[in-house]
């Protein structure tokens, strides 16, 4: 712990290559005279998780600067982009404003990753970001970013992580996303995007984590989605999807998040959905959480959410009728189910009661009816409210003695 303030001994440093100071209580602002003269050979600055305070200086030239870590701090004012030579660039959790250089693909032709998370970042993406052809994660999660997304991603890229959700972007998701063939993980949750999910994302076969959850998006379902074996999350609820659930969902054998909630989808879930295989034996989610935690950085609350989430089914807010499929009780590693708020019928299947990782249940809000099974751990009549023709213990209706 060296704070509150700049040690005076660091200050007169001036042939300093790394300055890595992590996490050791600082809460001064940056001394502007050591830090421009600081030294022209540093390759490494690292002062993330302290709480240093202030607006950046504005000119400064560090020609072989490589990593800049800047997180988890209370830094403001405009981007700071400093080095040609920067791969590194982590600038999450602070006050950062302003636009993203229009021109950061020629600023900073090297990088590799940028985390600029949690800022308050206004004005539209670069189309420059295209040009950065060894840029592999791009994430500008929760800022103020507006326009639509750039459609000018090509095949040179090998791009693999982008999160840029939670921000006020409009238009279409790019078809030009379909050319990232290394595309990973697509987060674009809580933005105004409309029209439908290009179909040229089936080009991107190692899609493992889809987020498009809150936006405007339309149409059906995609039937494509199937080819995307290596899925592991598919968020799409709150948007404005329509039609049935196709049975080619069914074919997404390592799917351990179906988020399919708040939508205007029809017709009955498909029997076939107990040949979801990962919730089957729930086998695979560590490399999923692996490559989500890469992407957020591991301290995002949406990383926490997503890690929560795990092993579940929510398709509540639709408009899905027929029974609850009794297949659906092969998901043995099915933790959070979530059907409410539909207009399914019939019984609920007595064998939900053998699904022992089964942890979160939600029924509630539909024309289900008969006799609620026995099972210990759901006994709270919420789970089941909203269903007049339902009865038995936990809801006051008692069930008609048999005759």
């Amino acid at each position: 712990m060296l704070g509150p303030s700049f040690p005076i001994w660091l200050q007169v440093q001036n042939e300093l290559t790394s300055v890595i100071l992590r996490n050791v209580g600082i809460s001064d602002t940056i001394p502007g005279k050591w830090f421009s003269q600081m030294s022209a050979q540093v390759t490494y600055l690292v002062l993330s998780q302290n709480g240093i305070r202030g607006e950046l200086p504005h000119q400064l030239s560090y020609p072989y600067l490589n990593v800049i870590d800047l997180s988890y701090n209370n830094f403001d004012g405009p981007f700071p982009s400093w080095s040609t030579n920067a791969t590194d660039v982590l600038l999450q959790e602070n006050s950062f404003s302003g636009p993203i250089p229009e021109n950061i693909g020629a600023l900073m032709p090297r990088l590799q990753k940028l985390y600029v998370s949690r800022n308050h970042l206004s004005g539209r993406i670069p189309l420059s970001m295209c040009d950065i052809e060894g840029l592999n994660i791009i994430s500008l999660r929760n800022n103020k970013l507006s326009g639509q997304l750039p459609n000018c991603w090509h095949r040179s890229l090998v791009l693999w992580g982008i999160d840029i959700s939670n921000n006020s972007l409009t238009g279409n998701i790019p078809s030009s996303f379909g050319f990232l063939s290394s595309l990973s993980v697509l987060l674009l949750s809580n933005n105004n995007l409309v029209g439908e999910i290009p179909s040229s994302l089936l080009n991107c076969s190692g899609l493992t984590s889809v987020d498009l959850g809150g936006n405007k998006i339309s149409g059906s379902l995609p039937l494509w989605v199937q080819n995307l074996s290596s899925l592991f999350m598919l968020r799409l609820g709150s948007n404005l999807f329509s039609g049935n659930i196709p049975d080619e969902l069914c074919w997404l054998q390592n799917v351990h998040i179906l988020d399919l909630s708040g939508n205007k989808i029809s017709g009955p879930i498909p029997k076939c959905i107990g040949n979801l295989t990962a919730l089957v034996n729930g086998k695979g989610s560590e490399v999923f959480e692996g490559l989500i935690k890469v992407v957020t950085r591991g301290r995002d609350p949406e990383y926490s959410s997503i890690e929560a989430n795990l092993n579940s089914i929510d398709l509540s807010g639709n408009q899905l009728t027929g029974e609850i499929p009794d297949e659906m009780t092969n998901l043995f590693a099915l933790r959070i189910l979530n059907l409410s708020h539909n207009h399914l019928s019939g019984a609920i299947p007595k064998s939900l009661a053998s699904l022992d990782a089964l942890t979160r249940l939600n029924l509630s809000y539909n024309s289900l009816s008969g006799n609620i099974p026995f099972i210990p751990r759901f006994n709270d009549s919420s789970i089941f409210e909203g269903n007049p023709l339902l009865c038995g213990t936990p809801l006051p209706t008692k069930c008609p003695l048999p005759i």
